[in-house]
């Protein structure tokens, strides 16, 4: 096999989102503590445990929702377990929470250097994220993964969420290859590598949350721990991982 298009997954593949999310919802907690005297670890926790739960549920049915709207929402209800009843403040915790998050975004260190050396092997590259378009094509930009990748596919502008095959075969498509000749590096073996998997392409899952596998179930092709890892378990130019 030698591949000749490469997927990603963005958050936690990529750069490190859990780090940029709970850094920006305890900025914002701490700064809410300050003004209302309340718990702000309590309120972190209540509002990233709401947004664990509403990527882990996300379906084809909600990408209709508005994630701005989402987002208010998920303050508001991480403000009332700690006592708070007010849309209000949900509204300005909402955009204060985007304003750190885009404060602390960053690469994963070796990100861009693997993004450059597959290009310059031939590869075609795409991100396939389930994030919303409205938030993702500015987190894209500040990045800087607009000019290095070929194809960007977000969940709701292509109609489809991670793990479905049909979401990795259509942009092996776009990407002018077939599921034999790509691979889907990601970080989550329930989104990323089951469903490529069943589409045909090799895996690669970046262990940076250390879950194990469910009982039985059929592991990546490879495994790295860092983004950094990659390359060296690409089936590239004809040669096989190590």
């Amino acid at each position: 096999m030698k591949l000749d298009c490469v997927l990603f997954d963005l958050d936690d593949t990529l750069h490190d989102d859990t780090l940029a999310y709970r850094t920006a919802a305890r900025t914002v907690s701490e700064a809410i503590a300050r003004e209302r005297g309340i718990d702000a670890r309590a309120l972190a926790d209540a509002y990233t445990g709401a947004t664990v739960g509403f990527w882990s549920a996300l379906t084809d049915e909600h990408l209709t929702l508005q994630i701005a709207d989402e987002r208010q929402r998920m303050w508001y209800e991480a403000l009332r377990a700690v006592g708070i009843e007010d849309r209000a403040l949900a509204a300005r915790a909402a955009a204060a929470y985007v304003e750190a998050r885009d404060d602390v975004l960053s690469l994963a260190p070796g990100s861009l250097d693997l993004l450059a050396t597959l290009r310059a092997r031939g590869c075609r590259l795409g991100l396939v994220t389930n994030g919303f378009a409205e938030t993702h094509h500015d987190k894209i930009d500040r990045l800087g993964l607009r000019e290095r990748m070929d194809a960007f596919f977000l969940a709701d502008e292509v109609g489809m969420v991670k793990p479905n095959p049909a979401l990795f075969r259509h942009a092996c498509e776009v990407l002018g290859s077939v599921p034999e000749r790509s691979a889907m590096v990601g970080d989550r073996y329930d989104r990323d590598i089951v469903g490529a998997a069943e589409a045909g392409l090799f895996t690669v899952l970046i262990d940076v949350h250390a879950i194990p596998l469910p009982l039985g179930a059929r592991p990546p092709d490879a495994t790295v721990p860092a983004i950094d890892d990659v390359l060296g378990v690409l089936p590239l130019a004809g040669r096989h991982p190590a």
